[in-house]
């Protein structure tokens, strides 16, 4: 599995994509709301000729849902998953985007639900789905074992974690998440967060001002 990373939004989201040798892929996190930025994503698409087959959310703060609808508009017919926990935070999203300077956000609505440990394929690939809490109230990440990938949206990052003070986050959650949820991968698990730079299990286990 190959993941390909695009930072987008005034937030600096990262949207990944995960696509495998048959050319099927996961969109997870679109964070494209500009229309440059949904022509990236879709050109690249275009350009690898990759099929469109799910489309995940680890969580469904602003930053991380703006180009949700544009993918089910240009893909139509992809699922759409979340954990349904939060289902609130993404239909809270219209209330409040306006106000951070994003008046064209179009909501979507997902079409299922994520089951923690369950597995989620696409194509040749099988991912396992983890609940990890605390930064939002239905937060997951997708592991890939036989690569050593995980995709931790806002809940590790280099040298620091995801903030809790939003609605529905709890620090103690996250902090157990983390340990429960990531630290019991492989030290050589690289982590693409949804913010800045990657970094691995064993890098944050040793290093991380918050997890010693």
């Amino acid at each position: 599995m190959t993941v390909s990373g695009f930072t987008f939004n005034a937030f600096s989201e990262n949207t990944y994509l995960l696509h495998d040798a048959s050319g099927a892929c996961a969109v997870v996190d679109p964070g494209c709301y500009e229309r440059r930025e949904q022509q990236a994503l879709q050109q690249y698409i275009k350009d690898h000729h990759l099929r469109v087959e799910l489309l995940l959310n680890t969580h469904c703060h602003i930053d991380h849902v703006f180009g949700n609808q544009f993918v089910l508009d240009t893909w139509p017919g992809t699922p759409f998953l979340i954990h349904q926990a939060d289902l609130p935070t993404l239909r809270a999203v219209p209330t409040y985007a306006p106000n951070y300077g994003f008046p064209l956000y179009n909501p979507a609505e997902p079409t299922g639900f994520l089951t923690p440990g369950e597995p989620l394929r696409f194509g040749e690939t099988e991912l396992e789905v983890r609940f990890a809490p605390g930064h939002a109230p239905g937060h997951v990440v997708f592991y890939h074992a036989p690569t050593q990938v995980v995709l931790g949206g806002d809940v590790l990052f280099r040298g620091s974690i995801g903030r809790t003070d939003l609605p529905g986050g709890d620090y103690d959650t996250l902090i157990q998440s983390i340990r429960e949820q990531l630290l019991t991968l492989p030290d050589e698990t690289t982590v693409y967060s949804g913010h800045g730079p990657a970094t691995t299990v064993g890098a944050e286990r040793v290093s991380n001002p918050f997890l010693r």
